[in-house]
């Protein structure tokens, strides 16, 4: 951490000409030699406070920074936030005089940047002027070095955002295809968070210890040495259970950050307590940014979901939205927005009134200064119709579809279609499987998981879709709110690590587009660049003929149970159109064993033979 200086600041103000400023404080800046893409945090000493005090620290104050980069003019404002002592994860400070912003610069080069820090009643929420505090108006610069070559996780890839196409893109131009978990929804809720605790039952599916809290117990051996922990050994098993879904190649954690008020966990809130909304536990969250910043490392995008159908609409809304919403969200950008793979969601089974959605995610497009996917979760079968007045927005750019199985390739075509017509192309994922009772099984109760496998998953991917988080239902061991061991589902994550893998490693999937109509098995599934690439998933494999454009094809075939290389057809190539009797351009496939599993056919057109001399 270096601390700058303030005659070091003003020789700064000085040099680019800036108004004057008061310094009436050090600023520390960490780390000292910042790159792109990974945060850099600013910490300024301002007023004495506290979670409990009168200003308010969160309503009655308002920073920010805005930050310019020199040399493509490129700018962006971060929001702060009142930070305690500087160390409340270790602490548990409740008070101090430290406020914070955190901003991860998108681009390498000079950054200069200007504190806002003004007070006055609700003024955090509202557009009025203030009266100037403390480091308001303090200046600096930022020298950011490029990226660091292999840096873990998503710091070597950027920052996760819409690009205009069906597929979210990170900053180096890699597309994001979606494997992880959407149980538990409470993931948060976790015994060693200052703070939390089960204010229910569980509506009546809590364990027989009453009271219950994640405690993810059989994920402490996969902790390792050097991992983060805080207040000595806390942390170590939630820590250990992201460890453990990166190692099966996952991307992807859907959570929720208020589950009170009718909601099913009932032990998730970023307040001070279950009954509060206007003071927030700084060292609990505190806590939560360890986990986010491990998760990143890991290469996990965070699926942050605001609220769920029983309590969305507790936080107000109507016109200009309302302030407690207001501060809520704030809050939350604040605090997390600095993280390069993350996706805001509305809310789970989401009922909001459509005005209000736009108001909503206008006001975290506003606060967020990093553009941020923003989508909304639906309910079950009913994605066709939650999309419809949405599509076209340039606040929303994805689905969080719930829905049955059997539908997913239908709705994934079908949404596809539409927000391609739009003129806004939206990436469209699956995020829960029903029924709701069930979603997917424990490997225990359905050791191959043919349903998810063959219908979610991969009608997902074959419909041109970005990918699938898997929901555990509320039947079985290891459920939706009381999950404690994601190797309950270790074949399952299998199973789409090989999905993702022949999707990212042998498809340029970006350019290709579902054509099931190229099949006469009305099972199957294409994803095609017509005349140039085919893929087709057939569930249950057996001779299927796929119409192709003229010439000669490579084939092979991948196998979606267990994955592994290509296999090579027996035949080596197949050839469409002139070669035929009839010139329809159809050729007869077959799997080179296991007829009747699922399997995958790719075919790929070869150069054409020259032509010999007449």
């Amino acid at each position: 951490m270096r601390l700058i200086s303030k005659s070091t600041l003003r020789l700064t103000a000085m040099a680019l000409a800036v108004a004057p400023v008061a310094l009436d404080a050090a600023v520390a800046v960490s780390p000292d030699d910042p790159v792109r893409w990974q945060p850099v945090t600013l910490t300024f000493e301002g007023p004495q406070t506290s979670e409990g005090a009168s200003p308010n620290p969160f309503l009655d104050y308002r920073m920010s920074v805005s930050f310019l980069h020199q040399q493509s003019g490129e700018s962006r404002t971060a929001q702060g936030f009142f930070a305690a002592d500087g160390n409340a994860a270790e602490t548990s400070a409740e008070a101090g005089n430290r406020w914070r912003v955190r901003f991860t610069p998108p681009l390498a080069g000079t950054w200069v940047w200007r504190a806002e820090f003004r007070s006055g009643s609700g003024i955090a929420i509202s557009e009025a002027a203030g009266t100037p505090e403390a480091f308001d108006g303090e200046s600096g610069t930022l020298s950011v070095g490029p990226a660091t070559p292999g840096a873990p996780g998503f710091a070597s890839k950027g920052f996760l955002t819409p690009a205009g196409e069906h597929y979210l893109r990170f900053s180096n131009g890699d597309r994001f295809l979606k494997g992880g978990a959407d149980s538990p929804e409470n993931f948060l809720g976790y015994f060693e968070f200052d703070g939390t605790v089960d204010t229910a039952a569980h509506g009546g599916v809590s364990t027989d210890r009453g009271a219950f809290l994640h405690r993810f117990e059989p994920h402490a051996r996969d902790w390792k040495a050097g991992d983060p922990t805080w207040q000595g050994n806390k942390g170590r098993n939630i820590i250990g259970a992201l460890n453990y879904l990166a190692s099966k190649g996952m991307n992807s954690v859907y959570f929720m950050t208020y589950n009170l008020d009718g909601g099913d966990g009932k032990d998730t809130w970023i307040w001070t307590g279950p009954e509060v909304r206007d003071r927030i536990d700084v060292s609990k969250l505190a806590q939560w940014e360890i986990v986010f910043s491990h998760m990143e490392r890991l290469g996990i995008m965070m699926h942050l979901v605001i609220q769920e159908t029983e309590n969305d609409e507790n936080l107000g809304g109507g016109p200009d939205l309302n302030d407690v919403r207001k501060l809520y969200l704030r809050e939350l950008a604040a605090r997390f927005s600095h993280h390069l793979a993350m996706v805001w969601n509305l809310g789970e089974e989401n009922d909001t009134p459509h005005a209000d959605r736009l108001d909503i995610a206008g006001y975290i497009r506003q606060m967020d200064p990093n553009r941020h996917v923003i989508t909304v979760h639906t309910h079950n079968t009913r994605s066709l119709r939650t999309y419809t007045s949405l599509i076209g927005s340039s606040l929303f750019t994805a689905t969080s579809i719930q829905g049955r199985m059997e539908d997913t390739n239908r709705e994934t075509v079908a949404l596809r279609m539409r927000s391609a017509a739009s003129g806004s192309p939206w990436a469209i994922f699956h995020d829960e499987q029903t029924p709701a009772s069930a979603g997917v099984v424990p490997d225990a109760d359905d050791p191959m998981h043919d349903k998810p496998r063959k219908h979610a998953l991969w009608g997902n991917l074959m419909g041109g879709g970005s990918g699938v988080e898997w929901y555990f239902g509320y039947q079985y061991d290891h459920m939706d709110l009381n999950c404690e061991d994601w190797r309950s589902r270790d074949t399952m994550w299998n199973q789409t690590r090989h999905a993702l893998e022949f999707f990212q490693k042998h498809l340029l999937f970006w350019e290709m587009w579902p054509a099931n109509d190229l099949t006469d098995d009305r099972n199957a599934y294409v994803f095609a660049k017509e005349g140039e690439t085919y893929a087709a998933y057939i569930p249950e494999a057996g001779r299927t003929r796929i119409t192709l454009a003229p010439g000669e094809y490579s084939l092979h075939w991948y196998d979606p149970r267990n994955g592994g290389d290509l296999q090579a057809d027996r035949k080596g190539t197949v050839t469409a159109g002139e070669m035929l009797m009839r010139d329809d351009g159809k050729v007869e496939i077959a799997p080179p064993s296991h007829p009747g599993m699922d399997w995958v056919a790719l075919l790929r057109k070869l150069p054409a033979k020259p032509q010999g001399r007449r």
